[in-house]
């Protein structure tokens, strides 16, 4: 006997509460397997693909494409031929479709939900079911009420429905509110919904910035020879097919100066009134995306050689620029690197990521005047800045820090020898 099965947004991990449906990959009236992508959804850390957990015949999309779910909301309902979810971490009864009587009051119902997200608790849906009557809205839905070209219309203005007043006859927004309430705007506007990773990016900074005292060093230096040393290495076999640039070789000295300045990567447990300080390193590097601002990190990098630092540096800024960066690569960074330099930009007062104790700005490479073997000769200089968190790094630990990177880029022949 075919059943109706609803699928919920299942927990997407990080302690996430919501997503924004970026789009839908099915339709009504569409077939789909047993773990087939049916949407794309982005959270405030990554865009996340969401399999099917039944195989059966589309009947019901619950949300639209740039709708905002919360976890455990209904999202789609599949016509399946057994009362069972094809794939659930225990034995969860379907959530069939409500009947138009009073429900009884009744154990909590378990969802059924993707291997590996964990079960969601129940949450209210933003959405009217879609058996609903066009009367008001449900009494656990606190979505304004609007038809769908309105909504559109609201979100490419950048309006917020739940800020206009309502004069429909069911408790709707109309077309005629909407216009209302933008008139009041001043002409040359554009307001962006702040969501995804711009909210989360400004969330993170703010909590950083008004927790973390911060304390920003600066340094220049003379990087002729570490230039000189990249043209020595692209010509030789063993770097052959990567890709080394000049951020390799600041990580690479960055990771050599935290053997000596561990403090450089530890955190404050706040909870437990303690520091920790971690022996792996696990580096972030700051990334301009479509999506915004992104951190992913290079997990225990302290390990890795030049060359195969150099790899993972590709590969990671060319995930995070194609916009598939995980959630994983973004989770457990242990200190950060910024380069501003790519922009033209001389230097920077970074803003630590949350959690972590140090950020360093790389700025632009400039062939300037520089005092040279007693002499005034032309060479490639950089400066280098070091944002620390005072109540984990001393103003000495610091200092000290980013001068022993100084030192090995102004004589990179330790990058290479001490490994």
């Amino acid at each position: 006997m075919s059943t109706v099965s609803t699928f919920r947004l299942p927990d997407l991990g990080e302690g996430l509460t919501e997503a924004e449906l970026v789009s839908w990959t099915v339709a009504v009236g569409d077939t789909v397997e047993l773990n087939q992508i049916i949407a794309e959804v982005e959270t405030a850390k990554a865009l996340v693909e969401l399999p099917s957990p039944y195989a059966g015949v589309v009947s019901a999309l619950k949300a639209e494409a740039g709708d905002t779910v919360d976890v455990g909301a209904e999202i789609i309902d599949i016509t399946t031929g057994t009362a069972e979810p094809a794939v659930s971490v225990d034995a969860a009864e379907p959530v069939s479709e409500p009947e138009a009587t009073e429900p009884e009051a009744a154990e909590p119902e378990r969802v059924p939900v993707l291997v590996g997200y964990g079960v969601a608790g129940d949450a209210p849906s933003r959405r009217r079911p879609g058996a609903a009557a066009p009367t008001a809205a449900p009494a656990h839905s606190d979505r304004p009420l609007a038809s769908p070209p309105v909504r559109h219309a609201a979100r490419q203005n950048g309006i917020d429905l739940a800020q206009i007043p309502a004069t429909g006859l069911h408790g709707n927004v109309t077309r005629d509110d909407l216009n209302g309430f933008g008139l009041g705007r001043r002409e040359g506007e554009t307001r962006t919904p702040i969501k995804g990773v711009r909210k989360h990016t400004a969330d993170a900074m703010v909590r950083s910035a008004f927790t973390a005292p911060h304390v920003t060093e600066f340094l220049a230096v003379d990087v002729t020879p570490t230039l000189e040393l990249i043209e020595t290495l692209r010509a030789s076999t063993y770097f052959t097919d990567v890709r080394l640039t000049p951020l390799a070789l600041v990580a690479k000295a960055l990771l050599l100066s935290l053997r000596t300045n561990p403090s450089l990567n530890s955190t404050w447990d706040e909870d437990a009134q303690e520091v920790v300080t971690k022996s792996y390193v696990n580096l972030g590097i700051a990334a301009a995306t479509p999506r915004g601002l992104m951190v992913p990190n290079i997990k225990d990098a302290h390990t890795l050689g030049l060359r195969d630092l150099a790899t993972r540096l590709q590969s990671l800024t060319s995930t995070a620029k194609d916009g598939k960066t995980g959630p994983a690569d973004l989770a457990d960074g242990t200190i950060t690197i910024t380069n501003v330099g790519v922009f033209g930009v001389d230097a920077g007062t970074p803003i630590l990521n949350p959690g972590e104790a140090a950020i360093l700005c790389f700025g632009a490479v400039r062939r300037q005047p520089w005092e040279y073997k007693g002499d005034i000769a032309l060479r490639s200089v950089t400066t280098l800045s070091l944002s620390f968190d005072h109540r984990l790094v001393d103003g000495e630990q610091g200092s000290r820090f980013l001068a022993d990177i100084g030192r090995l880029l102004a004589d990179p022949i330790g990058l290479t020898a001490l490994g």
